[in-house]
Formats: structure tokens, sequence, C-alpha cells
């Protein structure tokens, strides 16, 4: 064949001719259904006359004649393959049953719920997924290079076929599909009694292409609580949303549940929301409903036939498999104590601050913060097998901070929660791990406080440890060096340079990770600096938000006010800085005073598509570039960082540059909502140092309870419209909380 292609077609690329032959030969062995109206032969001759034809140049009549008659005889050949013409077919070609198998009711298959009756082995699906690698911008500009160049040509019965991944919908899963597809459910006997601790070796995790991790072991024994800490940038974040989609390879039969982004809003109340959360019970419900109702049919069409019937047997074998499936459904809704889901969902919405009735209203109506702790609801309220949770406390006041401590301490599965609070991790956390390096180190039985200690001692024992050897090395190297081609000492000689062969190579240690923060020094005011008398406000004037608010602000004041999130604490920071005017009662302010205030939602006012030198350029006017990164590196925000666009840092990173901005401003009272949030727990000590040492006044908003306790001395409670000093410290309040709370968990019961 190929020597007749070259006969026919002088000037033809041997590469062309031979994989014209290996098409037309594949195709020949293709299989072929008995009802199939088109051989595959007939498509790939019309595929490769067109082709030898594209490749001859010529296009002329009686050439497309002739090559279109060479395709035909060599595919007539392939086709007949000495049986008379008949086309092949596959030895092992699909038969119908003589009976239907109702795999669901073998037990030793793991049973994935979809359409009741059907079956999936999941053992055989749990391999790795390879997902594509292909950059689709660059695949579109190659596709329209090509698609260019075949539009120049005259082709006939050729259409040119684009890349089958430009096709491919990006993917907008909805949550219950995203948790569906994470998620498997597992009938049966079988996953209960896998083993659900995950040891997962040699683990790779980049983004962007950044190594976070590299060869480095997962380790997450059931049951325990891991607090994820490490300093901002470091990929915390990263290895929580690998391991939410299973990039990592954790087995199927485990559940995950990652809280990272607020629910979207609609109709649907607040309570429904948490309990539509568990897909699979929402789904079971459903299916025990349909299946209840398949056999009642079923048992209406059995009556009346003889049990010997052939319509009678097929009956009775369909029953037993929905039977079957029916025992597997209410196993797993008992499992998943269903009965209860409603007043579980109730009590954990009321810990997250909602009561009775914004349990009963649309999350539409909710803001961004109110739907971040619905987020964190359904999560509880779903209760996986591995719960990832990613500052959770960024979102909570401190009563719900209060709550969820108490509550995840009896949570009965595995935890791996992203903190910088130090009080919530000694409360919550049974192990710490350490992400650094790109690897993970584990502290087993430590809660932060001792995570931290056991931490520094290994520091300094690693970096003895190496200046020791470097000296004994450079001792050894020494005399190597001296008497290497001595004759009388070269036996020791080579005795040394065996024993330094032998000796451990140790890395140096890792340099100690310190920021710091520093606040200008401010001139003295005569008093009063700030101070407010009988002030109420209200968005709207039938419902006032606050009432007879008396609050005095000096120089050495160190103020920390808590309460629920809605109270009203992030109002009084705004009416103090003149953001909002009262509507009654009078603020006055020194004639001289200069106010810093930092928004909890500080990144809105930063432009992130400069850097941070360019943003203070053109803020604040009149350094040169060396005075502003010199700043920045007073708030850790060091080297080149302060030259990258601002959208590349991290959280933490962005709060710093705030804070750097903030002190730009010299001011003499700091106003601080919610300071600590995104900030790593070396750069909140730093923040709380720098606080102490500042000459002006203070008052912050905050849940972070190290925080509260290590700067402030005057606490403030925000509720109810009123704003009251507190006679206690944060740790009084807390325990003030939890008997609160207590009592009204024991009046519900009752």
């Amino acid at each position: 064949m190929e020597a007749e292609i070259q006969a026919q077609i002088p000037n033809i690329d041997p590469i062309i001719s031979q994989y014209s032959i290996g098409y037309l030969d594949h195709a020949s062995k293709q299989y072929v259904a008995e009802e199939s109206p088109e051989s595959p032969l007939d498509e790939a001759l019309a595929t490769i006359t067109a082709l030898l034809i594209s490749a001859s140049g010529d296009f002329s009549v009686k050439n497309e004649s002739d090559i279109r008659k060479l395709v035909e005889k060599f595919v007539a050949k392939l086709g007949s393959d000495g049986t008379n013409g008949e086309q092949r077919q596959m030895p092992f070609a699909p038969k119908r049953l003589d009976q239907s198998l109702q795999v669901s009711s073998q037990r030793n298959i793991s049973s994935t719920l979809g359409l009741s009756g059907t079956g999936v082995d999941l053992e055989a699906t749990n391999a790795r997924k390879v997902e594509s690698k292909v950059d689709k911008k660059k695949l579109e500009k190659a596709e329209r290079k090509i698609r260019a160049k075949q539009e120049k040509k005259v082709m006939k019965n050729v259409e040119y076929e684009a890349s089958r991944l430009l096709d491919q919908p990006d993917e907008a899963q909805s949550y219950e599909e995203f948790f569906m597809a994470v998620n498997p459910l597992q009938l049966g006997g079988d996953s209960a009694s896998k083993s659900k601790d995950i040891k997962v070796d040699g683990i790779d995790v980049s983004i962007s292409g950044k190594r976070i991790l590299t060869d480095t072991n997962l380790t997450l024994a059931y049951g325990r609580r891991y607090g994820l800490v490490g300093q901002n940038g470091i990929g915390k974040s990263t290895l929580l949303r690998a391991l939410s989609r299973r990039e990592v390879s954790i087995p199927t039969h485990i559940s995950i549940l990652h809280v990272e982004q607020e629910i979207t809003g609609d109709d649907t109340p607040a309570l429904q929301a948490v309990l539509d959360a568990d897909v699979w019970r929402k789904h079971l419900l459903a299916e025990q409903e349909k299946i209840s109702k398949q056999l009642a049919g079923i048992e209406a069409e059995r009556n009346g036939l003889a049990d010997t019937s052939k319509d009678a047997v097929r009956l009775d074998h369909e029953r037993e498999g929905l039977d079957t499936t029916l025992s597997d459904i209410h196993a797993k809704l008992s499992e998943m104590e269903s009965d209860k889901a409603e007043s579980r969902a109730a009590s954990i919405l009321a810990g997250l601050g909602f009561s009775t009735e914004r349990q009963q209203f649309a999350t539409r109506t909710f803001s961004g913060g109110w739907r971040m702790r619905l987020a964190l609801a359904r999560a509880l309220f779903c209760e996986p097998d591995l719960l990832l949770l990613d500052e959770p406390s960024n979102m909570l006041d401190v009563p719900s901070i209060t709550f969820l401590s108490n509550y995840l301490q009896t949570y009965p599965s595995t935890v791996l929660v992203v903190s910088h609070d130090r009080a919530f991790l000694d409360e919550v956390a049974t192990d710490i791990i350490h992400q650094h390096s790109e690897r993970l180190d584990y502290y087993r039985s430590s809660n932060f406080t001792s995570f931290y200690a056991t931490k520094e001692e290994r520091r300094k024992t690693a970096k003895r440890e190496y200046e020791n050897q470097m000296v004994q090395r450079a001792h050894l190297q020494a005399f190597i060096d001296k008497f290497r081609y001595n004759a009388a000492k070269s036996s020791e000689a080579q005795s040394r340079i065996k024993k330094l062969e032998r000796m451990p190579v140790l890395t140096a240690p890792e340099a100690e990770y310190t920021v710091s923060f520093k606040f200008p020094d401010v001139e003295k005011l005569s008093p009063p600096i700030i101070q407010m008398s009988g002030v109420a406000f209200g968005y709207n004037p039938q419902t006032p938000l606050l009432a007879n608010v008396d609050l005095d602000v000096q120089l050495d004041s160190r103020i920390g006010i808590v309460g629920p999130n809605g109270a009203g604490k992030t109002t009084v920071l705004k009416l103090l800085i003149g953001a909002l005017t009262p509507t009654s009662g009078l603020i006055s302010q020194h004639p001289r005073l200069r106010i810093g205030f930092f928004a909890q939602h500080h990144v809105d006012a930063l432009d992130m598509s400069t850097s941070a030198v360019g943003f203070m350029q053109k803020t604040y006017p009149g350094k040169t570039d060396e005075e502003y990164r010199r700043h920045l590196g007073a708030f850790g925000i060091t080297g080149m960082t302060g030259l990258q666009k601002l959208e590349l840092l991290s959280g933490g990173q962005k709060s710093r540059v705030a804070f750097a901005c903030l002190s730009l401003t010299n001011p003499h009272i700091l106003v601080l909502d919610e300071p600590s949030n995104h900030l790593d727990i070396e750069a909140m000590d730093a923040l709380s140092t720098a606080l102490n040492n500042f000459q002006g006044g203070v008052l912050m908003v905050s849940h972070d309870v190290t925080m509260l306790q290590n700067v402030c001395t005057s606490l403030w409670v925000c509720d109810k419209g009123k704003v009251e000093k507190f006679p206690g410290d944060i740790k009084a309040y807390k325990k003030k909380i939890s008997a609160q709370a207590d009592a009204a968990g024991v009046a519900a019961a009752h």
C-alpha cells in the first residue's frame, strides 16, 4: 500500500503515508455492533482520502478519483480479512442477561447511593484523579493559528477538529454537587469498619508555581484535634483547600468538609439551610420515600399472582433488592441520628448567635459575616470525619468563640484548624502541626503554649548541634589540609578523612522568625481628648441601636470593647472618629487631635493593582522609595515584598501594610476594629508590644482573648443598646458568658 501511495503521490512525506496505512488498519480492527449502520472503515476512508488529496497538492477531479480508488481498494482488502467481506466483531460481544441482577444486594460491594438499586465498587474508583495541566488560554491561541492556516487551504470533505479540552466547561459546581463528589456515601457495614486515621506519605503541594510542601508526610489520628500554625504566607490555607478537594489522596470512606467561604444567600430559612447542608441525609430521606412507594407498588402487583409464576419470581427478586437497599438506608439514617437533626441544628445556630426568630430568616437577609457563621453551623451539623476550619475566630465574637471552643472540645471526629488565636488553640487543640520550610512538624499531645516552648527548645538544640559540628568539621579539615601529603602523618590524615565522610550532614537551622511593629512618638495633648456624653444612634429612627453612651478616651487609655456581633461595637468606633453623626448626645474632641483608624475590612482601602511602596507614594507622598521600604520593614514587610503587587500578598501581609500606612498619619489615638484578623502569632505578639509601647491612647474592638489580655486595662461590653464598663478582665467575661450559655441550655432542655 505504501509503495502504491508513493507511486500515486511521488512527493508525499513518508510519515503521512505510514500514518494513513496505520489509521486504516486500526479502524478495521474496531468493534462493530450488529445494529450499527456504519463501519468505522467508512469514516476512515473519507478521512484518509481527504488527507491524501491535501498532501498531493493537486486538487484536480482526476487525481481525486485516482486517490479515492486507491484507498477504497486497500479498505476493501482490510474489511474482508479473509472472511468473505464480513465485519470483524469482538469475540466477547455484550449479551442480554436472562434476568436482572440486583448489585445492591451483594453485601461485599460498597454501595454509593445514586438511584436505588445501583451499585458502585468504591475500591475500584479510589484511584487518584489526574487533572489536566493544559493552559486553556495558550491552547486557544494555538488553535486559532492552526485554524487560520487551515482556512487558507481549499480542502474538500475535511473539517479541522479543535481540541476537545476547549469544549469542556469551567467547573461551577453547586454545594450539593461538590459535597456528593467529594464525599461518596457508602452503605453497608464495610465503611464503618474501616480505619479513619489518615496517613499519606510523600505529598507535594504547590500553588501558582510556588512549592508549599515537598515530600512531606501527613498524619492525622482519628478523634484528635490539630492546630495548624505557621507564619503568614507559608501556605496553610492552600493545604486545607488541597485536602478538601482530595488533591491529597485521602480514602473516600473518610468524609471531609471545609469551612472557607460564606454561603450564597437565597429565600431558604437559616435553619433549613443548615439541615440541607447534610446532603446525604436529604438524599437518603428522598430515596427512602421513593423506595417505599416502589415496594408498595410491587406488593400491589404481586397480590393475585401465583408464587411459581414468572412475574411473581421477578417481583420477589426486585423486592428483595429494594428491601436490602432500604435496610441500608435506615441503618445510615439511624447512624446519622436523623430524628434529632432539627433540634441539633437549632442548638448549633443558637450557640453561634442566631436567636429563634433569626433562625427562620431567609439566608439572603444576612450580612457576609453572618453567612460565614451559617457556613460554620452547616459544617458542625454535618459532623464530617475530617473538619477543616480556616481562621474560624475571624468571623465570630467572643461569645460565639466561647461556644465554638466548648463545642469542639467534645467533637467526636478529627479537626484540623488554622488559627492564630493562642487562647482558642490552647482550649481546642490536642496536637499542633507546625508548617514551615515546605514540611510539617508534629507536636503530639501539645496545646499551643507547650508547643511554643518545645519548638524553641528544638530550635536551640538544632542550632547548638549544628554549630558544634561545624567546629568539629573545621578542626578535622584543618588537620587534613596540613598533613594530607606528609608521609609520617598520612595514615592519621586518612583516618580523619573517613571520619569526616561518616559524619551526618546537618543543615543550618532556620533563622528565628521575628516581627517588630513600631508606632511613632506623639506630642502630648492636654485633656480632655475624646468624650462621648449621652450619645444615642440608630440607622433607623424607629429602631435605635445605641442609647446613653458615655465614654472617655485619654492618651493613656487602653480600652477593649467586646460583645455579640450586631450589638453596635463598630458603630461606637465610627461615632468616635466622626464617620457617623449621633442622633442625640455630644461628642467632643481636642482641636489638634489626630486619630488613626484601622478598619475591619481595611483591605478595601488598598489598591490591589499596585505595590505597598507604590500605594504609599500615591496616598502619603513626600518620601523616597528607600524611606517607604524602611518604614514597611518596621512592620515586617521586608525585602522585595514591598515591591510586589498587593494582590499577591497574604491576608496577614496586607494587614501589616495597612498598619504601616496607619502609622504614617502620626496619630494620637489608635482606634482599631478587629486588628488581629489575619495576623500570625508572631505578628500579633509584635502588635501587642507596639501598642503597649505606644505613647498615645488605644481603643480596640477585638475577639482575640490574648491580645485583649495583653493590651487592654479596661474592658467595656456593648450589648442591648448599652456600652458599660465590665468589672473584671477578659477571662472573667468568658466565664460569665459560659455560665449564661449553660443556664440557657438547661432552660431549653426543660
